[in-house]
């Protein structure tokens, strides 16, 4: 293999590439061993007319299609062995410079990291984030405690209100008409929870016990069923009960039967220390999201396009992934959302770039810094998989993908790469 090359604008360098002849020749074979089935020629059985009868009567050409899904991925491969400080960002685009029964050249575009000045990154002064965890917090955790741990009351001494929960039969009807899905018996309302229509549930405040009566509403103008989209209806309503939640009272028992401790201080306590060590992460998550995006608005990047693209399409295959795993379709899912992969590509576009740039720029950091993951550090961290695998380290090692291996490596770099930044820079 004999090849060329030419520097581009935009991060691409252009190599032209001719394979070697006997190379070519093997591969235009090999495709028409995997096609001559294909041919039913005169005076032939099917699959056993020789090559040169085929490409006497469809032209020499027949085969070079299969015969270019043979040998490129290998032609690519010999180049990026010759070519070791090559290291493509994105898929080459390939194109045919010149084809015949013993020649081929083919253009591989390949695109590359681009080149760029690293912004500022040490001794930036940025607002730092409160963990700051109050009186009022630890209440809002108590409340919840309480309102999972209430218990519903039946009440029959006074007419309903917003909050309790009661149980009604209800038909709905438009213009006279009942209509679908509009007719219930004993269902269940909590009232002020905003799950009917608006107008419906306060309307229901005040009946009690038996109490039948119409109350009319109208359907939203945005409403899902066309046929029902700003109508009026009239829905008549007859109440069966009405439940109160009663909470219990916070006290030494309350926390007994909440948690392991055996006071409400030590409940308190426990609560405050673990919204303490919630916040303390969220706010260095926000500092550290800050940071990397303060250090990538410092650096000027001509990000390629191919990059992009890139990265466009990994983000759509993984939203594509994730609603296959919950049994849609992606064709489904664009079909009854009305929408496109195309659409979804635009949408994705300004939130890949950042990506991208933010890539560039760390990555970039790592090698300023020569930050590395040592072996000791890789080893900690197979232990702690292994360990969560339930499997010991020579075990969880037998049954590690490559991918895997990276995936710790890269893992220890980022985090030290932060932990850096962090130590670098003042938070005030």
């Amino acid at each position: 293999m004999n090849y060329n090359k030419e520097i581009l604008e935009n991060s691409e360098i252009k190599y032209v590439v001719e394979a070697d002849s006997s190379a070519w020749q093997n591969a235009i074979r090999e495709a028409y061993n995997k096609t001559k089935h294909k041919f039913n020629i005169e005076g032939f059985r099917k699959g056993k007319a020789p090559m040169s009868v085929i490409t006497r009567m469809y032209g020499v050409g027949v085969f070079f299609d299969d015969a270019l899904d043979i040998i490129l991925q290998s032609l690519y491969t010999e180049l990026l062995d010759k070519e070791t400080d090559l290291v493509p960002v994105a898929r080459p685009n390939v194109d045919i410079v010149a084809i015949s029964d013993s020649e081929l050249k083919v253009a591989f575009t390949v695109t590359v990291t681009p080149e760029f000045t690293l912004g500022e990154y040490k001794d930036l002064k940025l607002k730092k984030v409160s963990s700051k965890v109050t009186d009022e917090m630890v209440a809002e955790e108590i409340a919840k405690a309480q309102e999972k741990a209430g218990a519903w009351e039946n009440v029959t001494d006074r007419a309903c209100e917003k909050f309790d929960t009661v149980v009604i039969d209800y038909s709905g009807s438009v213009d006279g008409v009942k209509f679908e899905g509009g007719t219930a018996e004993k269902q269940n309302l909590e009232l002020g929870s905003g799950m009917f229509i608006p107008g419906f549930e306060e309307q229901v405040e005040g009946m009690k016990i038996g109490e039948e009566k119409d109350i009319t509403v109208k359907f939203p103008e945005e409403y899902g069923a066309e046929n029902l989209a700003g109508k009026d209806a009239v829905f008549a309503i007859k109440l069966h009960e009405i439940k109160k939640k009663v909470l219990p009272e916070v006290n030494d028992e309350f926390a007994k039967d909440v948690s392991e401790f055996d006071t409400v201080e030590e409940y308190k306590k426990d609560i405050k220390s673990k919204l303490k060590k919630t916040a303390e992460e969220k706010a260095n998550r926000e500092m550290e999201n800050a940071l990397l995006d303060k250090i990538a608005e410092n650096t000027e990047i001509k990000i390629p396009d191919a990059m992009i693209e890139e990265q466009i399409e990994e983000m759509i295959q993984e939203f594509e992934y994730r609603i296959a795993y919950q049994g849609m379709k992606p064709e489904d899912y664009y079909k009854y959302t009305n929408s496109s992969r195309d659409e979804l590509r635009l949408r994705y576009n300004e939130q890949a770039q950042k990506q991208v740039k933010m890539r560039l720029v760390m990555d970039a950091i790592i090698k300023a810094e020569n930050i590395k993951a040592e072996e000791s550090e890789i080893e900690a961290k197979i232990a702690d998989f292994a360990k969560g695998a339930n499997k010991s380290v020579e075990e969880f090692k037998k049954t590690m993908h490559p991918e895997q291996a990276r995936y710790i490596e890269n893992d220890i770099i980022t985090n030290k790469m932060i932990d850096f930044l962090m130590a670098n820079n003042k938070f005030a």
